[in-house]
C-alpha cells in the first residue's frame, strides 16, 4: 500500500472542539503526537474505563497502518485526583491507602502493574511513554507558577485556585453557558472562590497533618490538583501544540475543559489540535463507574472463562462515538461470533502445508515451560479493491463496526485462500484480535492435570466443574480450545 494510495483517501475525524467530521492533517508531515488520559490508580480499570483504551488503541493503529509514526502518551494519575472529580473531597490514591492498608504510594504500584497487564490481555499497544504525576511535581508547579505571574490564580485557605472569569474562551470545549453554570460538588463548597467554575491548581495538606504524598511549594505543603498534571505531562512530552488529544466524553465539561484553560492562559498557544471523545460503556442500570460499588473488571470476563480478546471484538462492534451497552448475553454472543471468525480462518491453506512454524519463546513463558509459538503464513496479496474498502471505513472517523464487517464478507466470499490470508493479516494489524496466530504449548504436568479434569467435566456433562477448570487456566495465562473430536487444547 504506497503512500501515494493512502493520500487518495483523507482521514476524517470528529473533531470535539469543532463538533464536526474533519481531514486529520499533522503538525509535523508523517509524524503525530497523541495523548490519551490514562488511569486514576487507586484501583482496578473497569470495562467501561477499558472501553476508552480501546477506542484510543484502534486510533493509533489506523494512524500506523496509514504509515504515520505516533509518539503515544498516556499518563499515570498517582496524585491530585479528588473523589468529586473536582476539588473537594479526599484524594483518590489516600482511599485507596486507607482502604488496603498501605501506603499511597504502594497502591499506585500495585494498580499500574494491573492496568498494564490489562492492556496487554486486550493486545492494546503499549503507550510510547506513561509518565507519571508524581515525577511531574516541578513542572507543574513551574505552570501554576506562570499561570500566577500572568493574573490568573489566588488563593484560599485550601489552595491555590484558577480564577476562569479572566480567560474569555473558558469552556469552549463543551460550550459552557456561563450563566448557567453551577459548581456540581457533591461533597462539600469552598465559599471563598470567586466563581462556581473555578478549580484547584494547588490543594493544601491539612494543618497538624501529614500525607502520604505531599511536596512543598511557594504557597504552602501540598500536592497538585487533577488538570494540572495533564497540562504539564502533554506538553512536557508532545510540544505545544500537538496533534491529538483523547478521552473519554466525561473529560469534556470538566478535565479537558480546564486543562485547556490553564494551559493556554499560561502559554498563549493552543494546547492541542484534535480533541477525539470515547462514548461510555453502558449496562442495564446506566454508565459503568466505580463510585456504583460492584464495578465489571476484565478478571470478572476471566473468570467466566471468557478470552479477554472477546471483549475487544464486542468494542469494535459499536462506532467509539456510540454508547457500548454491555451485558453477560452479548459479551457471550461476541465469544460465538469471535471463535466462528478464528475457525475460518484457521481453516484456510496458505499453500505451504497447515501452519508455519517457529520455535520463539515469548515473554509470556512461564517457569520452566517450553512453548512453540506457531502462525499461519500469509503468501498472498489483497487486492487494490479490497484495500481502498477497508481503508475508506477505518478512515471515516476509525469506522471499526463497518471494517469488521468487510472482514466478514471477505471470509464468505469466493476469493483464494492466499488472498484471504493476506487480507486477514494485513487488516488484523487494526483490528488487533490476533487472528493469524496459532499458539500451542508444551505443557507441565500442574497444567496438564487442569487440562485433563476440564475434559473429563465436560464428558459429564458437570459443567460447574468445567467451567472453573477453564477460568482457572485462563487466570494461568492460556485460552481452552475445545476441538471436535471431543479434546480440548490450550492456546496462548
Amino acid at each position: 500500500m504506497t503512500n501515494q494510495f493512502i493520500a487518495m483517501i483523507p482521514l476524517l475525524l470528529t473533531n470535539t472542539m469543532e463538533r464536526r467530521k474533519m481531514p486529520f492533517t499533522p503538525i509535523q508531515s508523517g509524524k503525530v503526537g497523541l495523548y490519551s488520559c490514562g488511569p486514576t490508580v487507586y484501583n482496578y480499570a473497569h470495562l467501561g474505563n477499558l472501553r476508552t483504551y480501546l477506542f484510543v488503541d484502534s486510533l493509533r493503529r489506523v494512524l500506523e497502518y496509514r504509515g504515520l509514526t505516533v509518539r503515544h502518551v498516556m499518563n499515570i494519575t498517582d496524585v491530585g485526583h479528588l473523589t468529586d472529580d473536582a476539588d473537594a473531597g479526599v484524594d483518590k490514591l489516600e482511599v485507596g491507602a486507607a482502604r488496603e492498608h498501605k501506603t499511597a504510594w504502594d497502591v499506585a504500584k500495585f494498580y499500574t502493574k494491573a492496568f498494564i497487564r490489562d492492556l496487554e490481555r486486550l493486545n492494546i499497544e503499549h503507550p510510547t511513554v506513561m509518565p507519571r504525576a508524581t515525577d511531574y511535581i516541578p513542572q507543574q508547579v513551574a505552570l501554576i507558577e506562570e499561570l500566577e505571574r500572568r493574573g490568573f490564580t489566588y488563593i484560599t485557605d485550601d489552595g491555590v485556585y484558577f480564577e476562569t472569569a479572566k480567560l474569555p474562551d473558558y469552556g469552549k470545549l463543551a460550550r459552557l453557558d456561563r450563566q448557567q453554570l453551577r459548581s456540581g460538588v457533591r461533597i462539600e463548597v469552598n465559599t471563598q472562590k470567586r466563581h462556581p467554575q473555578d478549580f484547584a491548581l494547588w490543594k493544601f495538606s491539612e494543618p497538624d497533618s501529614t500525607r502520604h504524598m505531599e511536596w512543598p511549594s511557594p504557597w504552602g505543603k501540598g500536592f497538585p490538583g487533577w488538570h494540572i498534571e495533564c497540562s504539564a505531562m502533554s506538553v512536557g512530552e508532545l510540544g505545544q501544540p500537538f496533534d491529538i488529544h483523547t478521552g473519554g466524553i466525561d473529560h469534556i465539561a470538566n478535565h479537558h475543559t480546564n486543562e485547556i484553560a490553564q494551559t493556554e492562559a499560561a502559554t498563549g498557544k493552543t494546547l492541542a489540535n484534535y480533541w477525539l471523545h470515547g462514548e461510555f460503556l453502558v449496562d442495564e442500570s446506566g454508565k459503568m463507574a466505580k463510585s456504583k460499588g460492584g464495578f465489571l473488571r476484565l478478571e470478572s470476563v476471566i473468570e467466566k472463562g471468557i478470552n479477554p480478546l472477546v471483549f475487544r471484538y464486542l468494542a469494535l462492534g459499536t462506532h467509539y462515538r456510540h454508547p457500548l451497552t454491555f451485558s453477560w448475553d452479548s459479551l457471550e454472543a461476541a465469544a460465538n461470533g469471535l471463535k466462528n471468525l478464528r475457525e475460518q480462518v484457521a481453516r484456510l491453506d496458505d499453500g505451504q502445508g497447515e501452519l508455519s512454524h517457529s520455535a520463539a519463546l515469548t515473554s509470556e513463558v512461564r517457569d520452566s515451560e517450553t512453548s512453540e509459538v506457531f502462525w499461519r503464513s500469509a503468501k498472498g496479496t489483497v487486492s487494490t479493491e479490497l484495500e481502498d474498502d477497508f481503508l475508506r471505513a477505518i478512515s471515516d472517523d476509525l469506522n471499526l463496526p463497518q471494517a469488521l464487517a468487510l472482514l466478514h464478507d471477505v471470509l464468505k466470499s469466493d476469493r483464494s485462500d492466499a488472498e484471504k490470508l493476506a487480507t486477514v493479516a494485513s487488516w488484523d494489524r487494526v483490528l488487533g484480535l490476533k487472528l493469524m496466530d496459532r499458539r500451542s504449548v508444551t505443557l507441565s504436568s500442574a497444567l496438564a492435570e487442569k487440562l485433563a479434569a476440564y475434559e473429563a467435566a465436560r464428558r459429564t456433562k458437570d459443567f460447574m466443574a468445567s467451567d472453573q477448570l477453564r477460568a482457572e487456566l485462563m487466570k494461568d495465562g492460556y485460552t481452552v480450545e475445545d476441538l471436535v473430536d471431543g479434546t480440548s487444547r490450550l492456546i496462548r
